[in-house]
């Protein structure tokens, strides 16, 4: 297991801080979060195709940069550090993992460069009302009609679902149960029998969206009724990724809490100084160390396809979450009044850990499977 980047990673690492730092400054995203998108189309450009970021981990035989998921861990840190607002994860995680797992090579030669380029913007539909985050809350169901599938049903808490050009979606075969019958499907973003409406949400910086399908015409990308594996899988990359971008995010919030710390005066001596606020972010340090090592250890266990994946998926995202919505209220606490103001950066963050703590399931529900996986 490697713990330690190379040279090129490290490098990889400090120009896309530069340029994240420069192009996703707080007063962008506070605009950005106000917007009905979310995102700026300039921006996404150059994320995409001045530095490749689209398709990091896609291989170059389908358009990609033909890196591992060791650099997109990177990267996703670096996004979680500034609440980069763009459809990134969605399109970049969800979409093309599962595409990268479940589709056919021809299928992938179709889908994979354009999402690559950032030229089609896609998003993973796969949870429901219920709330559930695995194929046994999958209740949408896809019917044969005329070469073509129609789906009937409802997908919720999809990620930039309301702007997305390419939908994919998990569905299953009416009547069937549990892992049975679960496959893999793809429709325009604007297609008929689609209607999509956005959410109001907690954390304004990532949109979420309702869709409801109404025979919806859909093509399969797969293998039909084999799609169960394809999006465990998925789900479990998206798991490792969420947990890199918790880190950036929880390390960040640090940062700005000792930074606070060191130049806040009180009774004539910087608050930092004191023993609760040392003991405080001597705390927070653990912490955030505990999670980051389970982030990397995930990352390349994801990049290896070694055995022990799902169960350092699951321990990565229980671990980051924790980390995370620590970080985020403690940094307020120790930026006293000024933290719990509009004004001051706090709440940003704490509303993303918040929602991330959600995305995907819960700490507990993680913990529980990661016993479950791992034979404890």
């Amino acid at each position: 297991m490697q713990f330690s980047f190379t040279d090129e990673q490290g490098e990889f690492r400090r120009v896309l801080r530069r340029f994240l730092h420069d192009k996703s400054p707080p007063a962008e995203v506070r605009r950005l979060m106000e917007t009905e998108t979310g995102w700026e189309p300039a921006l996404w450009k150059e994320l995409t195709q001045t530095l490749g970021l689209a398709g990091l981990h896609v291989p170059e035989e389908y358009g990609g940069q033909g890196f591992g998921f060791v650099e997109l861990g990177i990267a996703l840190e670096e996004t979680g550090r500034v609440l980069l607002c763009a459809p990134y994860f969605a399109s970049a995680v969800l979409a093309t993992s599962a595409i990268m797992t479940a589709a056919s090579h021809a299928q992938k030669l179709a889908l994979l460069p354009g999402l690559a380029a950032g030229d089609t913007i896609a998003t993973l539909a796969f949870a429901e009302p219920n709330g559930r985050w695995d194929s046994t809350g999958i209740e949408l169901t896809a019917t044969p009609a005329g070469g073509a599938f129609r789906l009937d049903g409802v997908k919720s808490f999809v990620l930039d679902g309301q702007r997305a050009d390419l939908i994919v979606v998990a569905a299953r075969a009416p009547g069937s149960t549990g892992d049975d019958g679960i496959s893999f499907f793809t429709l325009a973003g604007e297609s008929p029998g689609l209607e999509r409406r956005g959410l109001s949400t907690l954390d304004a910086t990532r949109k979420l969206a309702r869709l409801e399908f109404s025979g919806a015409r859909a093509d399969l990308i797969g293998e039909l009724g084999g799609g169960a594996i394809a999006l465990a899988r998925t789900l479990d990359a998206a798991a490792i990724a969420l947990a890199s971008e918790m880190v950036g995010g929880a390390e960040h919030v640090l940062e700005t809490a000792v930074a606070y710390a060191q130049t806040r005066m009180q009774f004539g001596r910087p608050i930092g100084s004191f023993q609760a606020i040392k003991h405080k972010c001597a705390e927070l340090v653990l912490e955030i160390e505990h999670a980051k090592s389970a982030a990397y250890a995930a990352a390349s266990a994801a990049a290896q396809n070694a055995e022990d994946l799902p169960a350092l998926a699951s321990l990565a995202k229980a671990c980051a979450s924790d980390a995370y919505l620590r970080a985020a209220t403690d940094s307020i606490q120790i930026h006293g009044g000024v933290g719990f103001t509009w004004e001051n950066d706090c709440h940003l963050y704490f509303k993303r850990a918040k929602s991330s703590e959600a995305f995907l399931g819960l700490p507990g529900e993680h913990r529980e499977r990661f016993l479950q996986r791992s034979g404890i």
